[in-house]
Order: structure tokens, then sequence, then C-alpha cells
């Protein structure tokens, strides 16, 4: 029996969805809703006949079948992006991998790749978002953004933004918290980075109070936890101005504190590509973009 004709879109989503593994990141890079992305892998299941996904507690696992189809397309759309670049008399396109912090993509990165793609054609920019925790080499990475202080064995480096930590909180919340010490009595909502709030209240001058409660690693879940109500979070305020800005989030106190800053990183013993050049060059502000 004839298979029926495979539409890209959908195969492309699956490519996207197998990198990023996770149908919410894929919507991300594609720039559409997660309903989308699953609706379009639903479609191509059902017309290969296979389960490419299984959803687990877990999170989203490729299937052997899933695994079989995506070196295939990722080949395959790699060779289409160079073919139709030299079509379109562009130099070759080559494509860039990068790891980058979910925090930093949405709240620096995100709103200037627009920008970037209409000022360098020739790379192929593809973004997987983490939280922090990324292997360069094992994800097939051809680098990285990470938060931290560099120093990081086996890679180079190169610092980018700094991102202070502050609290911040609802404006209604904030409104109540006329000295630090205020805070004892308010939720503080914690990361999977213990030192931070007793780093703050050190240089506060103030003593920490017991922190106790969930633990969050992702600094977008604690910045919406924060702007619902439900407690006040410390978390890097240059990545989070739209939110200020949106009255979403308040900043009580002028009092930061500097757990690290933003890096691109590399393998060292990675040969750097003009298109790492490029983008390396840009993200440090070397370029005139």
């Amino acid at each position: 029996m004839d298979r029926p004709d495979l539409p890209l879109n959908a195969l492309r989503v699956f490519e996207v969805a197998m990198r990023q593994g996770s149908f919410t990141k894929a919507a991300i890079e594609l720039r559409v809703t997660q309903a989308a992305v699953s609706h379009q892998i639903a479609r191509l299941e059902d017309l290969l006949g296979v389960v490419l996904f299984l959803r687990t507690s877990q999170g989203l696992v490729p299937t052997d079948e899933g695994r079989l189809l995506f070196p295939v397309l990722e080949h395959g759309f790699d060779a289409m992006a160079r073919v139709l670049g030299r079509l379109g008399g562009r130099r070759d396109v080559e494509v860039l991998k990068v790891g980058v912090n979910t925090t930093f993509a949405l709240g620096w990165l995100m709103p200037r790749l627009a920008a970037f793609a209409q000022a360098h054609p020739e790379i192929d920019l593809r973004i997987s978002t983490n939280n922090n925790r990324v292997e360069i080499l094992r994800e097939g990475l051809d680098m990285a953004i990470r938060f931290g202080t560099g120093g990081w064995t086996g890679h180079d480096a190169i610092p980018l933004i700094e991102a202070p930590l502050t609290p911040l909180c609802a404006p209604a919340m904030a409104a109540h918290l006329l000295h630090p010490a205020d805070l004892g009595q308010m939720t503080l909502l914690r990361s999977y980075r213990s030192a931070e709030w007793p780093g703050w209240f050190e240089a506060a001058g103030v003593a920490c109070p017991p922190i106790t409660g969930p633990v969050f690693d992702s600094s977008i879940a604690l910045a919406e936890l924060a702007a619902s109500g439900a407690g006040t979070a410390l978390l890097p305020i240059t990545m989070f101005e739209s939110y200020i800005a949106q009255g979403r989030l308040a900043q009580p106190f002028g009092t930061t504190v500097s757990a690290g800053r933003y890096y691109l990183a590399w393998p060292s013993d990675r040969p750097a590509t003009p298109a790492m050049r490029i983008f390396s060059s840009w993200l440090s502000g070397k370029s005139t973009l």
C-alpha cells in the first residue's frame, strides 16, 4: 500500500521536538503554541501508523521509531538549508546548535534573535533551552550559554551579562515590605542554589530567617509564582525587566548580590567555526549589530 504524502511542516516539528526533548521548548523555537506542536506530532503519528513519543511522568520519551526517524530528518533539513542558501545567492548556510539557559533565552536572547537572523542569514541558529544543566558534547551542541562563575573543566568561556540577584514580588506584596527584615514574615521562594538567600540577607545586613518549602530549578517558575503573590523570589533583575515594566513584579529593596553571570561556553578542544565566531562576537558586543 502506498504511504500518504507526509507534510513537511509536521516533519519539521518532529525534528525540533526531538532536539529539544520537549513540546514546550519546541514551541518556543518554532514560535507557535504547545498545542500546535502536539497537533502536528499526532498528525504525523497517525499518517505513519506508529507512535513517535511516549508521554510519561518523567517527560517526553522517544520511541525506537522516533529515534530511527530523527537523524534522517536532521541531516535532511540541514542539507536543504544549505542548498536553499545557494539557490538564494547566499553563502553556504552553517548550522549552529546552542544550548541556552531558559531565563536568559526568554529575558534577553529571544527579543534579539530576529535582528541576528536578519544580519546573518548564513547561520541557521538552533536553540535548545535548559535550566543551566547542560552537557555540550553529549547533547550534540556547539556552544552553550550558562549561568555561574565560569571555569568549567574542559571548556573555554567568555563572560556576557552580569545578573545580580534581588528580591522580586508582586507589587501589592512589595507595598508591605518597608525593611529587609520584613521578608522574615513572608514566604521566600527557593531555587536549587541554597546559598543565594543567605548571601542576600548578609549583603542587606540582616539575619537570614529559616527558609523552607519547595525548591525550584527554574527562575521562570519562581518569577511566575512571585507574580501570582505566592511569595518573594530572589531573581536576576536584568532578566525580568519586562515583568517589572508590565507591573507584574516589583523590587522592594535596592540591595543586590552577585551569584555569578552569564557565559558563552564551548569545548576547549573544538575548533571555532565561522558561525561560532560570529555568534560569540555578537553576544559579547564586539559586532556592529
